[in-house]
């Protein structure tokens, strides 16, 4: 049975994945073991932080929303309460957007609200 030699195959995966850790700090980019365990830190990390970001952008609407609320002598949650008992489907992203570049037409949602 013939040799086979796998030096090809373990190159291209090597390089494949030191192309991934550009830009790492000392040992974390060129040597593959380091690079290795780095990566896949990294990795875990990312994942981690995809959702943690949808968890801030959360916060960051409802922070606006009821920043919006407030200079129209109205607390965030009742003004959620109002949109809700009103049946207006918004979410959060929404009205904050509404908020930001259209404020007349969230007026009009805030006495949506009171009424």
């Amino acid at each position: 049975m013939s040799r086979v030699k796998r030096g090809i195959q373990t190159k291209k995966r090597h390089k494949k994945l030191l192309k991934e850790t550009k830009g790492y700090w000392g040992q974390r980019k060129n040597i593959f073991r380091r690079a290795k365990e780095t990566l896949l830190r990294a990795m875990a990390f990312a994942y981690t932080g995809r959702k943690l970001e949808k968890r801030n952008m959360r916060g960051l609407f409802i922070t606006r929303i009821g920043a919006a609320a407030e200079q129209h002598d109205m607390s965030y949650s009742t003004f959620m309460h109002g949109m809700k008992k009103a049946n207006v489907a918004l979410n959060r992203k929404m009205l904050s957007q509404l908020a930001i570049y259209e404020p007349d037409i969230f007026e009009k949602l805030i006495i949506l609200a009171k009424g």
